[in-house]
């Protein structure tokens, strides 16, 4: 969430989706109804119910358990970034009460009304405030969501205008729960270097003062589910992302796995972790930053807490030399991590397409 300059955009009328809601239309307006190759195909109840098997990881047993229980969850770390580049983790250390707070909060700010929010404008082409990013154009399909996003770490990328009085101690809510979901992070990067065969702090050296910024999803109930999609397929620039899924909303995230969109079915007091570009290209592929989406429910909302852990915006990134050899040459260049994030930040999310950006495309001989 790199502070960027404002260039004009003419983006057209966006909808406040929550205010769409509320007037009960008679059919979806068209800047939100997707072409039919994107739209969402609707679960049906055996489908809903039915778990995915995205893979579990135990904090704990990587923190303080036996020499088989380490073993055997970094083993399991290892499959999940490999095969699926998402993980739920329990047992990770961070108070209960304090996850409670923080989505009670971010539910109060999203209720708040229109007029309040809006003191608080995410600008065309910037990805902090409330509004809806990445929209770059007047004719762009609209996601059936609201945001209010909040760069917080290092300090510089803060904009405090947009950090809300309302509700009471939203604003030092934010700070406490994003230094757990800092030391999570730090945690979890250690585990993945211990993984790939490196040492623990390879990550944390390599990358300065980290990058953190934090962004809430407010998917409205939808009377034409079919129709929308709360948010367009996209994979994450971070490192990692943590997403907290509210309690009691509706099952939205959805991830592509062997071309099919599986619900994400949350496990009750988890997070759910996944692999973001940075560790592909530094893993040079092995680890996977995978394609997701979120779609909505016609008679549920659905709230969710996303952090972004990336490097610091001054770092050159690229393949790690020694997760490279004959038979596994470079598939990215060597690029300024700065760089990369203005290039994320200002392309509208299209599958992985932002991460071209990094790749290299070797001539095929004829």
């Amino acid at each position: 969430m790199a502070p960027m300059p404002v260039f004009p955009l003419n983006v057209g009328h966006i909808d406040d989706v929550q205010e769409l809601r509320k007037a009960k239309p008679t059919s979806i307006p068209e800047r939100f109804v997707r072409e039919i190759a994107e739209r969402p195909a609707l679960a049906t109840p055996t489908q809903s119910s039915a778990p995915s098997n995205i893979p579990v990881i135990d904090l704990s047993k990587l923190l303080k358990g036996n020499k088989n229980d380490f073993h055997s969850e970094i083993l399991k770390l290892t499959a999940s970034s490999e095969e699926w580049g998402f993980f739920q983790v329990i047992n990770h250390g961070i108070d209960l009460g304090l996850l409670e707070k923080i989505e009670s909060l971010a539910k109060e700010f999203f209720m708040l009304p229109l007029e309040e929010k809006q003191r608080y404008p995410m600008a065309p082409g910037t990805v902090q405030g409330y509004g809806q990013a990445f929209v770059f154009s007047e004719d762009q399909k609209l996601d059936w969501c609201n945001m209010f996003a909040l760069g917080v770490e290092p300090h510089f990328i803060r904009n405090p205008k947009l950090w809300p009085k309302n509700p009471a101690k939203f604003s030092e809510t934010i700070e406490v729960y994003s230094r757990e979901i800092r030391k999570l992070c730090k945690s979890l990067l250690r585990f993945v270097g211990v993984s790939l065969g490196l040492k623990r702090d390879v990550f944390e050296e390599m990358f300065g003062v980290a990058v953190q910024a934090v962004r809430m999803n407010y998917y409205p109930a939808c009377p034409r589910p079919d129709l929308v999609l709360g948010l367009s397929p996209h994979s994450d620039g971070s490192a990692l992302t943590v997403l907290q899924q509210g309690k009691g909303s509706s099952v939205g995230l959805q991830i592509l796995k062997d071309n099919t969109w599986v619900p994400v079915q949350p496990i009750r007091d988890a997070l759910v972790i996944n692999i973001g570009d940075t560790i592909e290209v530094l893993t040079n592929g092995r680890y996977k930053s995978v394609e997701h989406r979120a779609v909505t429910h016609k008679e549920k909302d659905r709230l969710s807490i996303v952090t972004f852990y990336a490097p610091s915006y001054e770092v050159e990134l690229g393949p790690m030399p020694e997760l490279l050899d004959e038979n596994n040459p470079s598939k990215y260049r060597r690029y300024n991590h700065g760089e990369y994030s203005k290039h994320y930040v200002t392309n509208k999310l299209q599958g992985k397409k932002t991460l071209e950006f990094a790749k290299i495309h070797t001539k095929k001989s004829s």
